[in-house]
């Protein structure tokens, strides 16, 4: 690929002119900037073409899954604040027929101007860390606007906008306190996942203050998933039966809660349960599910004002290095928990 002094050359302009278009930074002549971009266009300077150095008035949003509810939801919500934004948006189902980063080339080569990750790839646990932050990294380097959404990774600059899964451990704990629990165990999502782990130590947290032991063998860990809850939920029952669980997600909860139904026992007479995330589901299931809501509109919000902000040639350069917004999850209180 060419440099940019032979990008510079063939234009007839200085370098750093060049480098203004490619960062599509103002103050350049629009005659001066066709030029350059025509120059780009036969000899590209980066691996996304001319076509990304456009205004395409598109933005990608990349969601892992559209099985389990909650990410139609964010999914929804990132595109009707992107249209009122002015941009058109293409959904990509990051674990369907095509993988994030096979998703990522697509749009790349249609010229996006920038993306919007729920659940990036490297907030998998099954992933190598080291070789995705690699991967974002060459992908900052090329120009792709990002933001994450519940993406948990601070060693990018990456700005992401989040949920406290520490409070929403933490709240989900204290409210079975309240209610009289101290045998509480979670259904937790994989160990490694970072929202499993900063849940469990709320839920511990929580359990210290009222002066009760967390004890590991009221954590069972499986994959995220309706089967995975009734998975972990079976192996708590196997042992000395909590009276009640908090899960990392409301379709784990589900899953949970069938499980506890299979081996003859009744919610919430005989087993108090707490979801997250708070899925449309979640208020009409038997019995109604009581869960910690992700604010997904104001998280959407937040997500598309931070990539149109970094999308504006006219807003000042600001490092994203450090910048996130964490917002508090609300407990939903329903008929899956009583007080004993």
């Amino acid at each position: 690929m060419a440099g940019l002094a032979d990008i510079a050359q063939a234009a007839g302009v200085s370098v750093s002119t060049v480098s203004r278009v490619l960062n599509r930074k103002a103050g350049i002549k629009e005659e001066t900037r066709q030029r350059v971009l025509e120059v780009l266009s036969q000899m590209p300077h980066t691996a996304r073409g001319v076509g990304a150095l456009r205004r395409t008035g598109v933005v990608g949003l990349l969601v892992p899954e559209l099985s389990n509810p909650v990410f139609p939801a964010f999914a929804e919500a990132l595109e009707s604040r992107a249209a009122l934004a002015g941009y058109a948006t293409l959904l990509c189902n990051t674990r369907a027929a095509m993988t994030e980063r096979e998703y990522v080339r697509m749009l790349v080569a249609r010229g996006v101007e920038g993306m919007i990750f729920v659940s990036p790839e490297i907030a998998n646990p099954d992933n190598d860390e080291r070789k995705s932050r690699n991967y974002y990294e060459e992908l900052g380097a090329e120009g792709v606007r990002m933001v994450f959404v519940n993406g948990g990774a601070p060693s990018l600059d990456v700005p992401d906008i989040t949920v406290d899964e520490h409070l929403a451990g933490y709240a989900a704990a204290t409210h079975l306190l309240e209610l009289g629990h101290r045998r509480i165990g979670f259904v937790s999502g994989p160990a490694r996942a970072l929202p499993s782990r900063l849940k469990r130590a709320g839920w511990s947290a929580a359990l210290e203050e009222a002066g009760v032991e967390p004890v590991a063998e009221l954590v069972a860990n499986a994959p995220f998933g309706a089967e995975g809850g009734a998975e972990a939920m079976g192996r708590l029952l196997d042992g000395p039966r909590p009276t009640a669980v908090l899960c990392s997600s409301d379709v784990m909860a589900l899953g949970a809660m069938r499980e506890a139904k299979r081996r003859g026992l009744s919610t919430p007479e005989d087993l108090s349960v707490v979801g997250f995330d708070d899925i449309p589901l979640a208020a009409y299931c038997q019995p109604a599910l009581t869960t910690l809501a992700q604010p997904i509109h104001d998280m959407a919000a937040a997500a598309v004002d931070e990539l149109a902000r970094q999308l504006d040639p006219d807003e000042p350069g600001r490092g994203s290095a450090g910048f996130s917004r964490m917002f508090r999850p609300n407990l939903i209180v329903r008929e899956s928990t009583r007080q004993i």
